[in-house]
């Protein structure tokens, strides 16, 4: 669905469940990252792009001083009072907009109630940034209620502290950074320490973003992503480094026999991840591509093999990936998000979009069992007011 009909949906749904139009349509990307995994909280370097699926919300002010959430993803709804502070709440998906409100709360600016409908097209659980779309698209709802604009550094912030309070997911930057920030036709090379974005070209029309959802998300995700994170705080600690962005494969060589081997390979996977994250902007801005394939496969085989955050599922559309020669149109594949399922991302030719995605549908269901959702989607634009 694109954008205006996602909007014409919630718009219809507002006015079946409230009774009238909405006054206000805010959006915000999904974003699929291309490569630069686990990196983002080890101050390092990723390599977003926003995608074209986005979570929409279509409001209007209410008499009460409460908010009223009907989600068209779940069929729940969802009230919270405004009178105090906002505080968690059920049922849990409200949590991402509960934080943000309490975020504009705790800088002075005015909330009044309101209601509203959620829509979305950003795959749930997919590891293209659900929870971001619906923590920058509210943010960017309350900055059209309340007339005000924040900055977008600021903004992308206050989501992720929503995510880290609300959520309880310690999540790095990244995401709600790509769905304030992006622009169309580009990707986002994102410095995670300094908390600055560069635009890289992806206008080739010869090259497509393809990605592959599992349709599997195992459990235990948070328990897990939180370890590995202080695994890494452990090597940093170990290699006497602020974060492991600081660290070379040199420095780790040189301290191995004081780490744990699983420490080690945490570390060795971000400190390479990092370099392939540079090489693979640069490549992509040279149009390189070939280069940037190469780079991917290793992305993967470091996430599946130093990090252990791929799965049967992730590996097997990797696998089927790497028996599609280049000259049928397969540039490179790696899983992306937190992992343990949800989706992978391949870069492929245009031209060959419809039998790469056949290939992909028919191997996965007979390696794995399962049934992929699979769509294409060029580089998308950030967060927007819809008229």
């Amino acid at each position: 669905m694109s954008l205006a009909s996602v909007v014409e949906r919630a718009s219809e749904m507002f006015a079946k469940c409230f009774g009238e139009p909405p006054r206000w349509k805010a959006a915000a990307p999904g974003r699929v990252n291309l490569i630069g995994e686990h990196t983002d909280y080890n101050d390092g370097f990723v390599l977003p792009m926003a995608i074209d699926r986005f979570t929409v919300l279509a409001a209007n002010r209410s008499t009460k001083r409460e908010v009223t959430l009907n989600s068209v993803t779940t069929g729940e709804t969802a009230t919270f009072n405004l009178r105090n502070q906002v505080q968690r709440g059920e049922p849990a998906w409200s949590n991402y907009v509960r934080g943000v409100v309490a975020g504009f709360q705790e800088r002075g600016i005015k909330v009044g109630g309101f209601n509203a409908v959620i829509d979305s097209t950003v795959p749930f659980g997919g590891g293209v940034s659900s929870s971001a779309a619906l923590e920058v698209a509210t943010a960017t709802l309350l900055e059209a209620m309340a007339g005000k604009t924040l900055d977008s550094i600021e903004k992308a912030l206050l989501c992720q502290r929503a995510e880290h309070l609300f959520a309880g997911v310690p999540c790095g930057i990244m995401d709600q950074f790509t769905s304030v920030l992006a622009k169309e036709n580009h990707a986002l090379m994102l410095d995670c320490r300094s908390k600055t974005a560069t635009l890289v070209p992806m206008t080739d029309p010869s090259v497509t973003v393809l990605i592959v959802n599992s349709n599997v998300r195992h459990r235990l995700v948070d328990g897990l992503y939180a370890s590995r994170r202080q695994q890494c705080e452990t090597a940093a600690k170990i290699l006497k480094v602020q974060a492991l962005r600081d660290a070379t494969l040199k420095d780790l060589t040189a301290v191995s026999k004081s780490m744990e081997p699983v420490v080690f390979r945490r570390a060795r996977h971000v400190i390479t991840e990092n370099e392939r994250t540079l090489q693979a902007a640069d490549s992509i801005g040279k149009g390189n591509w070939s280069h940037v394939g190469s780079l991917m496969y290793a992305s993967h085989a470091s996430l599946r093999d130093d990090y252990e955050v791929s799965c049967p599922e992730l590996d097997a559309i990797v696998e089927i990936a790497r028996s599609i020669p280049d000259r049928e149109g397969m540039i490179g594949c790696r899983m992306t998000g937190a992992g343990f399922g949800g989706c992978a991302v391949a870069l492929i030719r245009t031209e060959a979009a419809k039998s790469i995605a056949r290939k992909f549908e028919e191997g996965y269901e007979t390696s794995t069992g399962n049934i992929a959702s699979i769509f294409t989607s060029r580089p998308a634009g950030g967060a927007r007011v819809v008229p």
